[in-house]
């Protein structure tokens, strides 16, 4: 068994990519491997995971047609070798040479299900800083076990709640415990498998260290103009964590996300809010959504 599985799935990023790759091979941890899914992509992602699987046999290639994230990272797991797993965004890099190394042997000293760290994100060519906060672990002390029940409530109290797996590193035998997996065909895919992962232990650790760095892009899921696709897949987030659980802390989950996506809806083209609303409507969801966020919804110019 190899220490760490680092997941990578590849779409269209041939102009980051190699800058991923070596933040990865030049980590001070060499017991991991670096399970890289091709999805469809139409650049030349594919020649560049080639030329690192010839330089570095710690890579391994795998390649699908276009079906998404989820089904990419499905994939990977399903070959994933490693006592921990690490899931990264095929345009970011890390930002230690030795964040493998840490995280494995914080976890290993805790042995945690997993473990939470910030990062950074800056614009997609490096220039500046975004204002998107990826940083939390100020709230609580390190070297502390937390449950996940207290942890999220905390998080969404505090305006701190942040969904992504790459500010996380988790133990492969919890997620197969748990028998978690990622929800192919929808974007916003971290907030339904981030959520799951965090209520279903009692066993997460917080490093106070800042690991990655995250691009945002024009292109990519969180870059690109809002849609009814973003409202829709949402939605099917929610009704998975009430199939998941009915628990208390999962209806102020989905206040503080839905009225909060509904209130963005405003900025989708008038035609397509019915149907998305219907939607809304009918599975019972306005309570979460709120009155205020409605009205925006269908009234707010942009």
């Amino acid at each position: 068994m190899v220490k760490v599985s680092v997941i990578l799935p590849v779409y269209n990023v041939a102009p980051y990519l190699e800058e991923t790759f070596e933040s990865l091979i030049h980590q001070s941890l060499s017991d991991f491997e670096i399970i890289a899914v091709n999805d469809g992509s139409t650049d030349h992602s594919e020649e560049i995971i080639k030329k690192y699987q010839q330089l570095d046999a710690r890579v391994i290639f795998f390649s699908q047609n276009n079906q998404g994230q989820s089904a990419a990272r499905n994939l990977a797991l399903r070959h994933a070798r490693g006592k921990y797993i690490y899931m990264m965004d095929s345009d970011d890099v890390i930002s230690n040479p030795d964040a493998l190394q840490i995280c494995y042997d914080y976890a290993e000293k805790n042995q945690a299900d997993f473990i939470f760290f910030d990062g950074e994100s800056f614009s997609e060519a490096k220039k500046h800083r975004t204002s998107w906060n990826t940083k939390r672990t100020h709230l609580v002390e390190e070297n502390t076990r937390y449950d996940g029940n207290y942890l999220l409530n905390l998080m969404l109290d505090t305006q701190a709640h942040n969904c992504v797996v790459w500010l996380l590193f988790i133990r492969r035998d919890f997620i197969k415990r748990i028998g978690l997996g990622f929800h192919d065909g929808i974007i916003h895919e971290d907030e339904l498998f981030t959520t799951i992962l965090t209520l279903s232990s009692d066993n997460i650790f917080c490093l106070r260290q800042n690991l990655v760095g995250h691009r945002i892009r024009t292109a990519s899921t969180m870059g690109i103009n809002f849609s009814k696709r973003n409202l829709n897949c949402y939605l099917t987030v929610a009704d998975q964590l009430l199939h998941f659980s009915k628990a208390p802390i999962i209806h102020k989950f989905l206040r503080y996300t839905l009225s909060k996506v509904f209130y963005t809806g405003h900025l989708i083209p008038f035609k397509q809010k019915a149907a998305v609303f219907w939607r809304a409507l009918t599975s019972g969801y306005l309570k979460y959504i709120g009155l205020k966020s409605t009205l925006v919804f269908w009234f707010k110019r942009h």
